[in-house]
């Protein structure tokens, strides 16, 4: 079984997590910019942050085999904070980097004014650099957090084909899968969606423009999400074909939409600017 993971946090996991990663198959991810957990207090946090995104974790990453791509955003968390403001000024480096594959995240946390600001400037920001858009659809107020998402998206001019709205569920699928964009799905251990009730959206809504990520970050998440998903498919009777489709086959279409995949994990490298993921002296 070989998974593309669309969306996990890897900066917040160990090289422990990318080991049993590649042992259960993953060869291919995609790491969103994210909220850490505690609130950037200047820009400068968010350039070193987009710099480790492009450099230091592809490296890990590809010490273990898999390929590391990202995508680059302010996060709709602290869209609401001034002092994260400039972030937006900042984008249009980061935007022409390779192993950028999409505007992320983006999209609303708590819908306020601040947030519509940020979503509609960064969807313009997908368009002007030819990008998909990763859209974060809120964990509160569900419903009608994605369907202002899709009246933005739709307002925004970029075709429903280049973004994907994340975190869905059975409340929300429907209406994602009828405005033509793609549909995302995060698979936890106690929130979010399981296994069990992927599998049953799946043999509902069927496999075509579906990504399943484990979102596995720095909170109780499980990095090997995308795997146990891929079994339950086939315990549920779908075949290996469509677990490649909706695995690997799937991402690879909606982020080959930039133009910047690259799935070999090349680490021919030992070491990243003079440091390598060994502790210590070399045995």
């Amino acid at each position: 079984m070989r998974i593309f993971d669309p969306h996990i946090h890897m900066s917040s996991r160990t090289t422990d997590d990318y080991a049993a990663m590649h042992a259960a198959g993953v060869r291919a991810l995609v790491e969103p910019a994210f909220w850490l957990g505690q609130p950037r207090t200047n820009v400068g946090s968010f350039t070193d942050y987009f710099d480790a995104l492009v450099g230091w974790e592809p490296f890990r990453a590809s010490q273990f085999g898999i390929a590391h791509h990202c995508t680059i955003a302010l996060n709709p968390k602290e869209a609401n904070d001034p002092r994260c403001a400039p972030v937006l000024d900042l984008l249009p480096r980061y935007l022409e980097k390779d192993g950028v594959v999409a505007v992320g995240e983006i999209g609303y946390d708590s819908m306020t004014a601040e947030e519509d600001k940020a979503f509609a400037a960064q969807l313009a920001l997908a368009i002007d650099h030819d990008l998909p858009a990763m859209v974060h659809t809120p964990h509160r107020d569900k419903a009608a957090g994605t369907e202002r998402s899709i009246a933005v998206v739709r307002e925004s001019g970029i075709a429903p084909g280049r973004v994907v709205l994340d975190h869905l569920n059975e409340v929300t699928v429907a209406m994602v899968k009828d405005s033509g964009c793609w549909m995302g799905f995060s698979i936890y251990p106690d929130t979010k969606m399981d296994e069990e009730r992927m599998v049953a959206i799946l043999q509902e809504y069927g496999t075509e423009r579906v990504l399943v990520n484990s979102a596995a970050d720095w909170g109780k998440s499980d990095p090997l999400k995308t795997r146990k998903t891929g079994d339950a498919m086939l315990a549920a009777g779908f075949t290996d074909d469509d677990v490649d489709r909706v695995l690997w086959r799937n991402p690879v279409e909606f982020y080959g939409q930039s133009g910047r995949l690259s799935l070999e994990a090349d680490a021919a490298d030992a070491e990243f600017a003079g440091n390598s993921i060994l502790r210590g002296a070399r045995k």
